[in-house]
Formats: structure tokens, sequence, C-alpha cells
């Protein structure tokens, strides 16, 4: 199945504290329950001003009923074509 990296813009994302990234968190994960197994949220980074999230689904339109039932930002959307890593270069 497709990855994706979504980028949410979120002005001071990186000064959130435990307790405000919970509940981002919460949020997102009871919209994905809603909306079944086939769409996966898999790790986010938080960076100064957005969130950088790692999806698999079946397409780009489950990613966007994700956010917009989540009332999430959502910038953009980029499947992963492939990952490399050192072992790459061996």
């Amino acid at each position: 199945m497709p990855r994706y990296i979504v980028e949410r813009e979120l002005e001071d994302a990186g000064n959130l504290s435990g307790d405000e990234l919970q509940a981002i968190s919460q949020k997102s994960c009871s919209v994905l329950e809603k909306l079944g197994p086939q769409i996966q949220w898999v790790q986010s980074f938080v960076t100064k001003d957005k969130l950088y999230c790692i999806y698999i689904s079946p397409n780009e339109q489950l990613i966007k009923k994700h956010a917009d039932l989540g009332e999430l930002p959502l910038n953009a959307i980029n499947e992963v074509m492939t990952i490399i890593d050192p072992v790459t270069a061996e």
C-alpha cells in the first residue's frame, strides 16, 4: 500500500506542550478509528512551524478526508516513491 508524507503548517508547533501534542494525537486517532483500518498513521515529525506526518493509505482522498473530519491543517500530500538509507550506498 502507498505511503505518504503529509505536511501540516502549525504555527509554533515546536513549542507545543506534551499535553497539546497528546490532544492532537488523540483527535487524529479518533478520526482514524472512524475511517477504518485502510488508513494508518505511522508517525509524525514536529519542527518549528510544521508537522510532517507519515501515513499508509490506499489514496490521497482518504488522507484528505482524515484532515477534514479532524479539522487538521493540510498543506501538502506527497506519495513516497521509494525509500533510501545508508544501506542503499553499499
